[in-house]
């Protein structure tokens, strides 16, 4: 059974001026993405900026995100890590939480074999009872999950049950799921790249877990849905309406820009943890523009 079928936001991780999570503002912000109908939230992901919090940071913004969803949408959180201990432990922290699902990326830097991946996953996916998402982001990582490894994955762990796919390669979506397909195996695949939401849903893909929600989440979501409901002319206008929009938002790495996004829209986020900076000017007077065309600002 898939956790969510639809637009899932990965969620940013508002900021104090200290640099402190600001919790009364990540509570603003998933209301705001439930009203507009976001089909689940991603927390503690890239866009949360996961890599710089603490693990008592990470734990309390997944519980926090939470409670405030009240299971009103499904709750998805990150908890993978490049050791194999950590991850075990968030995502047994996260499951205790009350989160609906998990996100494992793979392990960064170690850049261990397909064999090493498997070993890893499946020691995750046997800690917990909740279903489990790959992350497959070789951008990142270094290592990219192969095809036969997600299908592998996806048959012999008993919740592992699906694939975010940030490749960035369309031929990469479609041999997981021919292969999938071939093999009669499950595999719930989303695009984990904006600019590639329909493309995705068009092989069989479920949705999207999409930065471009956390500033468009009713429109990134009517997408999806009206892609899913036979409205493929509909699907493809907004995803090509958006197509400069989506660039500005990764023409700096992820999040730096969305957060930027964010403050132009009068919703105070705040700033990035170090090692990330502020957007350069050209950069956000590019995004700003973009925004005002599609009338967000």
């Amino acid at each position: 059974m898939s956790i969510f079928t639809g637009a899932g936001v990965a969620l940013i991780t508002p900021m104090n001026a200290d640099g402190s999570v600001n919790y009364e503002k990540m509570r603003e912000i998933i209301e705001f993405q439930i009203k507009n109908q976001t089909d689940a939230i991603i927390i503690c992901g890239t866009t949360g900026e996961a890599s710089t919090l603490s693990h008592e940071e990470h734990i309390e913004c997944i519980r926090f995100c939470c409670e405030v969803a009240g299971k009103r949408i499904p709750v998805i959180a990150g908890t993978g890590s490049n050791c194999t201990a950590t991850a075990v432990y968030l995502s047994q922290e996260a499951e205790k939480a009350g989160a609906d699902g998990l996100l494992l990326v793979t392990p960064y830097y170690n850049k261990c074999t397909q064999n090493g991946l498997k070993s890893h996953f499946t020691q995750v996916a046997d800690s917990v009872n909740i279903p489990i998402l790959l992350y497959n982001i070789p951008g990142r990582t270094g290592v990219k999950i192969a095809p036969e490894t997600v299908v592998a994955l996806c048959r012999d762990a008993k919740n592992i049950i699906g694939v975010k796919d940030a490749t960035g390669d369309i031929s990469e979506v479609a041999n997981v799921l021919a292969l999938a397909k071939k093999e009669g195996v499950e595999v719930d695949l989303y695009s984990g790249n904006d600019d590639q939401i329909v493309p995705v849903v068009s092989l069989g893909g479920k949705g999207v877990i999409s930065v471009l929600s956390n500033i468009l989440p009713q429109q990134t979501h009517e997408m999806v849905a009206a892609f899913l409901a036979g409205d493929t002319k509909k699907s493809m206008d907004m995803q090509l309406s958006y197509f400069d929009l989506i660039g500005a938002l990764f023409c700096e790495v992820n999040p730096i820009p969305v957060k930027k996004a964010m403050n132009l829209m009068g919703m105070e986020v705040g700033s990035l943890r170090a090692p990330l900076t502020e957007m350069e000017e050209k950069n956000a007077a590019r995004l700003a523009d973009e925004m005002k065309k599609a009338g967000i600002i």
